[in-house]
């Protein structure tokens, strides 16, 4: 009695103020006639025996009331554990934002080498530097299909293959493509191609990719014509 009174005086104000799950509204033989139903509805699950007084109910609360401190203990040990994991996450999440940023940054330097390399080439010996590789590049689909970049077009046979013109040229942007294409002489609109994202689909294993929804490419052999023809690689 005395250690409860002591714990009791420790219990802060706001946990006092908690209000019971019991139902106050009910009278002392309220809460009996409300306990006997509960009991009997255990009972009839086989959770609890009334042959024995109901003993094993009883001995089950008196260890829960026994053991409340070992739960509440292994509770606070479970919430510090919680603690430590989430910390390690944000860290760990910190670290790969990081490794994010500095591989970006390693994109785009590689990037703008590679635009640098290509937009300008210049001999020993000469005062001015020539534009060389930075033209756009035109192809009937039937020289893509032969070079195995070009797989197939929606809606056109092989043989009409001679009547699709594409056209790759450098955009503003560093790594980015302006598609342009003309199938049976009709022009679509003009398609930005992005370089990072088909190394991105080449890291990804993907094999083939579809321009303008119509035109299925080997992803591989895009990547080793725009090497070629615009990064001199």
């Amino acid at each position: 009695m005395q250690r409860r009174a002591i714990r009791d005086a420790k219990t802060p104000e706001k946990m006092k103020q908690v209000k019971p799950v019991v139902d106050d509204s009910l009278t002392l033989q309220g809460k009996k006639d409300k306990i006997k139903s509960n009991l009997q509805r255990l009972a009839e699950l086989g959770k609890v025996h009334p042959e024995n007084r109901y003993q094993d109910l009883i001995n089950d609360i008196a260890k829960d009331i026994r053991n409340q401190r070992r739960y509440r203990q292994r509770r606070k040990a479970e919430l510090v554990k919680l603690q430590q994991t989430n910390s390690a996450l944000n860290s760990k999440t910190n670290f790969y934002n990081m490794q994010i940023d500095s591989y970006n940054q390693y994109i785009k330097t590689c990037m703008d080498n590679l635009a640098s390399k290509g937009k300008l080439s210049k001999k020993p010996g000469d005062s001015k530097a020539k534009k060389s590789k930075q033209v756009a590049q035109k192809y009937t689909a039937a020289r893509l299909h032969e070079k195995g970049v070009l797989i197939s077009i929606d809606d056109l046979q092989p043989n009409q293959y001679k009547n699709a013109i594409f056209e790759i040229s450098p955009s503003e942007t560093v790594g980015v493509f302006d598609v342009k294409a003309k199938f049976m002489g009709v022009h679509l609109e003009t398609l930005p191609l992005e370089y990072q994202d088909l190394l991105q689909l080449q890291y990804e294993g993907v094999a083939v990719m579809k321009l303008f929804d119509k035109a299925t490419v080997n992803v591989n052999l895009l990547i080793f014509l725009l090497n070629k023809k615009f990064y001199g690689k």
